[in-house]
């Protein structure tokens, strides 16, 4: 396993005020504050340097969605205050300062790093980008680039862990339905009448695939997960397909669980762990494979703990 140690210093005593991150052996450190504590915050020099800083916060129109601005500057308080002034950026609560230890951004290194931040925020598609289009990425030698990609992905790793998750990259599926890492499950189907999906559980989100089939009408009594069903049709991640009664996945979806998936597939209340996917060519349930699961690990610690 490739273990990271990421130290998170709360400033003030409290998770929900000014606190910084860093990881060992990286030059690079994190302050985030809630946008109601900038006056606070203006006492750490660290932050007037050079560097680059991103705000989060609901997006109006989607509420389920978090909206971001990513910029950089010479001196990053005075562009936070320049913002918090802006009424077209009322949207944000809470921002990340991100800095370089030994004082060796420059002004360039912060632009390709805006730069690239903005297109991987906006290939994860997470989150809403406030950003028009990314600004085009200055020259810089070739160490400078290999130094400032080293940077941008110790701050992926940092960032989703204070709350901004607007990096994470979508899982990705490899032609038949494998997924790119080791931590993913088999691959589990579901058809409620005619639908046909199938879908599978990777870095812990559950991912319906491309080319699934959901109902564009279920049973009455419908409730949940119907304003998530609205949104991914809003966003064309579920169009139209041959059939007036289906929608088909324009692309992977990743769903906070399995019941959100199979709710948004059948269009109707239904338990996404017991009541709809099965192993595919099996009839065991999620649920099944999840408890199968636990009590091979429940298995091999009590072995470990023999020998």
């Amino acid at each position: 396993m490739n273990g990271k140690t990421i130290r998170i210093h709360l400033v003030n005593g409290s998770p929900s005020e000014i606190l910084t991150a860093e990881i060992i052996n990286w030059t690079g450190k994190i302050i985030v504050a809630p946008r109601s504590m900038l006056a606070e915050l203006a006492k750490r020099e660290e932050v007037k340097r050079t560097g680059v800083y991103c705000l989060l916060g609901p997006d109006p129109e989607n509420p389920a969605r978090d909206k971001v601005y990513i910029g950089e500057g010479d001196n990053v308080f005075k562009r936070l205050t320049a913002h918090d002034d802006d009424e077209s950026k009322e949207f944000w609560v809470r921002c990340a300062v991100i800095i370089s230890k030994d004082q060796n951004i420059t002004k360039s290194h912060g632009r390709y790093i805006e730069s690239r931040l903005i297109s991987l925020a906006e290939e994860a598609d997470r989150a809403t980008i406030h950003n028009g289009t990314a600004p085009p990425i200055p020259p810089l030698p070739e160490p400078d680039i290999a130094d400032m990609e080293y940077f941008i992905s110790q701050m992926q790793l940092v960032l989703p862990v204070l709350g901004f998750n607007f990096l994470q990259a979508k899982p990705v599926i490899q032609p038949g339905g494998t997924g790119i890492t080791t931590d993913a499950s088999p691959i589990f189907t579901y058809s409620p009448s005619g639908a046909s999906a199938k879908a599978q559980e990777i870095n812990g989100e559950f991912v319906v695939f491309k080319g699934s089939t959901a109902r564009v009408t279920g049973p009455q009594g419908w409730t949940s997960y119907r304003g998530l069903r609205d949104q991914l049709v809003l966003e064309k991640k579920l169009v139209p397909c041959d059939s007036p009664d289906f929608y088909v996945f324009a692309e992977n979806v990743a769903f906070s669980s399995p019941t959100a998936g199979a709710v948004i597939v059948n269009a109707g209340n239904v338990s996404g762990r017991t009541g709809s996917w099965r192993v595919e060519g099996t009839s065991k349930t999620y649920q099944d494979w999840h408890e199968e699961k636990l009590a091979a690990a429940a298995g091999g610690q009590l072995k470990d703990g023999l020998e």
